[in-house]
């Protein structure tokens, strides 16, 4: 092995564990120093150079294995490749294959579908319509670019419309994010966006959560190391439920004005959301990317969520689009603007609204009634911190309530916790709520009572 090139690719590693490693050979593999067909160090050689085990870079080759940017050939040596991520998306599957069906299933993250506007007059209305579609129409249809454009949090350079939430992140992504590339979640964050980060070779640095949304000094920590993109959820953060509040935005903003980082905001509860929404585009328009679903307030089968902001983001998610479906579907985008404005459809978006707010209030004063603690005041979802995270799943289970399990959620070691869709407790929710209380099994003991 080349000395010289050796000591420059070991320059490039500052953090010496595992995962810095794998993350500091992906951006050099991203930037073009380490090519494609080039061979790395044996793990013994560059080992010795980092002065670490060749444990540690063993798990750091694993690491870049299994996102497809290294291929290791027996003895002819270890050479990159282009990178195609992992096959399997491991956390979404923790919190998707539960030990089976419950009475109550509180862990999908899902809306109650009796809160869900009812589609059957709106489909009715847009059913005599005349749709004259053509590949060269605009993805977006003018009426509905109109409509998003006049409730957006700013002023957006460009407006699209994609599949869904997970879609938009999902392109996103792909355009702000390279593999090795350093990018803050919060913490704790939504499993498939971690997933993805993780498909993408990323280098995730989580900054935790308070009550008013992301804690501003630990962003400012980790924009300091240098941040390619800042993902977050401005209300009803799931798992959290955390809505971020003006004077926390205005810090965030702050930190973030003396980096160069992408915002990439994720409105996933939309109008069922309780909370006011705070936006950094309205401080960092052109840098910012709002994502709104109306998956949860609407319905999930729509498959509709609008992107806009940042020009060259949603400009390059549109024309890279134009290349696989190229547009959602314009009928269901008609559906979705005929909803907007329907007035039965917002007067049932509101009574969910209050619906989950009501139901949200009871869960949670049971539990501050049990010495339970929990996050968030916004949501379908709650945070619930227990004990024994395998204890409080089987004690609910035998009870029938599903739960979802909070290790996937997490992006750092933390306490134990469940995230619990409080949304769906539809009756009995007090009954529910000490169910909830008993399966954490974080109570201080009460001597003398039963």
């Amino acid at each position: 092995m080349n000395h010289s090139f050796l000591d420059d690719l070991t320059a490039e590693v500052s953090d010496r564990t595992a995962r810095g490693i794998a993350a500091g050979v992906g951006r050099l593999i991203t930037d073009g120093t380490l090519p494609v067909g080039d061979r790395l160090p044996t793990v013994r050689e560059f080992a010795t150079a980092l002065g670490v085990s060749p444990t540690t870079v063993s798990e750091a080759w694993k690491s870049l294995a299994s996102v497809g940017a290294i291929d290791a050939r027996g003895r002819q040596g270890t050479f990159v490749r282009r990178p195609t991520g992992p096959s399997t998306p491991r956390r979404y599957r923790r919190i998707t294959e539960g030990p089976g069906r419950f009475a109550l299933d509180l862990s999908s993250g899902t809306p109650d579908p009796a809160l869900l506007p009812d589609l059957g007059p709106v489909l009715a209305r847009v059913s005599r319509q005349s749709f004259t579609s053509s590949y060269l129409d605009d993805p977006v249809l003018p009426q509905l670019e109109d409509r998003l454009r006049s409730d957006w949090p700013f002023t957006p350079d460009a407006l699209t419309v994609v599949d869904g939430a997970m879609d938009a992140l999902d392109r996103v992504a792909g355009i702000v994010v390279r593999l090795g590339d350093r990018v803050v979640v919060e913490h704790p964050a939504f499993p498939p966006l971690l997933d993805l980060l993780d498909l993408l070779g990323a280098d995730v640095i989580g900054v935790p959560v308070d009550d008013q949304g992301m804690r501003a000094d630990d962003l400012a920590a980790a924009l300091s190391k240098g941040v390619t993109a800042v993902f977050l959820q401005p209300r009803a953060q799931n798992p959290s439920g955390i809505t971020l509040t003006a004077a926390r935005g205005r810090q965030l903003a702050a930190a973030l004005a003396l980096s160069h980082a992408v915002v990439v905001e994720d409105d996933h509860s939309g109008d069922i959301a309780s909370g006011k929404l705070v936006s950094m585009g309205r401080f960092l328009p052109s840098r910012t990317v709002h994502i709104r679903s109306y998956s949860k307030s609407h319905g999930p089968d729509l498959r509709l969520a609008a992107v806009g902001g940042a020009g060259d983001v949603v400009s390059a998610v549109a024309n890279r689009r134009l290349l696989g479906p190229g547009w959602s579907s314009r009928i269901l985008q008609a559906v979705l603007l005929e909803m907007l404005d329907h007035e039965p459809t917002v007067a049932a978006v509101q009574h969910a609204r209050r619906q989950y707010a009501s139901r949200r209030r009871i869960v949670t004063e049971v539990l501050s009634d049990e010495g339970v603690s929990f996050t968030g005041t916004d949501g379908i979802n709650l945070w619930m911190q227990v004990a024994d995270e395998r204890s409080a799943l089987i004690t609910l289970a035998a009870q029938g309530i599903g739960a979802a399990p909070g290790e996937p959620f997490m992006v750092q070691p933390d306490a134990p916790s469940l995230r619990v869709t409080i949304g769906l407790v539809d009756h009995d929710i007090e009954a529910t709520a000490r169910r909830l209380a008993d399966a954490a099994g974080t109570r201080p003991s009460r001597a003398g009572q039963r």
